[in-house]
């Protein structure tokens, strides 16, 4: 049996197309081209947006490929995986890549348990081995002490997720179209014990650090949480967001939703300021979509200084008082 071509799942909510997907189109144009195979992006949902998913072909889509129902207007875990199987079986992709969301998360691995294959989660790069034409996995490993290199030679189709807002979706090309292929399913696969009930959104993920412009993160060069006040200092004025690397949040500075790195958020702000971070690979997995970094600390070689576009080497004790000294000078009307 031939595998070929490389799919994407595709996120949708109230028929709108997630940022998501077109991160994804990203990723999946690089591996397709590199096969020299098409690349098609999945869609389960109800009355997804047409102009929408037009769209999806500026963004690097061959194919769209769309199930609808109303049983798939929110993602319910055996009804997904069901069809999926089904179009897998159907089609017989060689490569299927999700987001590391809470879709992708919980329904890969069962997807990958379905297909009789393997799925590498949070992959921080993804390409193409040139004499063999396998998926080349990489994702940190040990707690992110080592990079791990994963291969599936033999199973496909080969599978992976990788981490929400890792890269940057592709400049739209109006010129490119996308061929938009509605399917239809047994209605005997959308059966599910559980229903949906409502959604509540969690507080705490209000005020997402993905999405905010400015992120002042920082880590355990604090020493401990009184000190870790300067933080939200300076991103309130910077009308940022405040991160923490983990050991910050494992010591109870800051909460895990403001934990940046492969075990927290990826983040891709215009601005992103590290203090007090060493760089562990996790962490600089987390922030390599940042348009500038800069960095504050004591130690000339830590790995955070590899990314960084401008760093300071010195005592955050001496640097971010002044820092936030400085901005409420400049910024008088501003609170800190």
């Amino acid at each position: 049996m031939e595998y070929k071509g490389v799919w994407i799942l595709g996120e949708q909510d109230e028929g709108r197309i997630k940022l998501v997907t077109l991160e994804l189109l990203k990723r999946g144009r690089a591996l397709a081209d590199k096969r020299n195979v098409p690349l098609t992006a999945i869609l389960l949902g109800e009355k997804i947006d047409a102009e929408s998913l037009k769209k999806l072909g500026h963004y690097g889509a061959d194919q769209v490929i769309v199930v609808e129902h109303p049983v798939l207007r929110y993602y319910l875990p055996e009804p997904y995986l069901n069809v999926c199987k089904v179009l897998i079986e159907k089609h017989h992709p060689e490569i299927m890549i999700a987001s590391a969301t809470t879709t992708g998360r919980s329904l890969m691995p069962a997807l990958a348990v379905k297909c009789a294959t393997g799925l590498t989660a949070d992959c921080t790069e993804l390409d193409i081995e040139e004499e063999t034409g396998n998926l080349i996995q990489t994702r940190p490993a040990i707690g992110g002490n080592i990079l791990a290199t994963i291969k599936t030679p033999v199973h496909r189709p080969q599978m992976a997720t990788v981490r929400p807002h890792s890269n940057k979706p592709l400049e739209p090309d109006p010129q490119r179209q996308a061929q938009i292929i509605y399917e239809k399913v047994d209605e005997n696969l959308l059966g599910s014990r559980v229903k949906r009930i409502g959604f509540k959104a969690n507080p705490a993920e209000t005020a997402s650090i993905q999405e905010a412009d400015v992120v002042v993160a920082g880590g355990k060069g604090f020493k401990k949480a009184e000190n870790f006040k300067m933080v939200h200092q300076l991103a309130n004025l910077l009308n940022g967001a405040v991160g923490a690397s983990r050991d910050a949040v494992d010591l109870g500075w800051a909460p895990y939703a403001a934990q940046v790195g492969l075990s927290g958020k990826t983040v891709s702000p215009k601005f992103y300021l590290a203090i007090g971070i060493s760089g562990s690979v996790q962490h600089l997995a987390g922030i390599k979509t940042a348009e500038m970094i800069a960095a504050i600390n004591n130690d000339p070689e830590a790995q955070i200084f590899q990314v960084t576009d401008f760093g300071i080497v010195a005592d955050l004790f001496e640097v971010a008082p002044l820092l936030i000294e400085k901005l409420r000078n400049h910024l008088p009307d501003k609170e800190a």
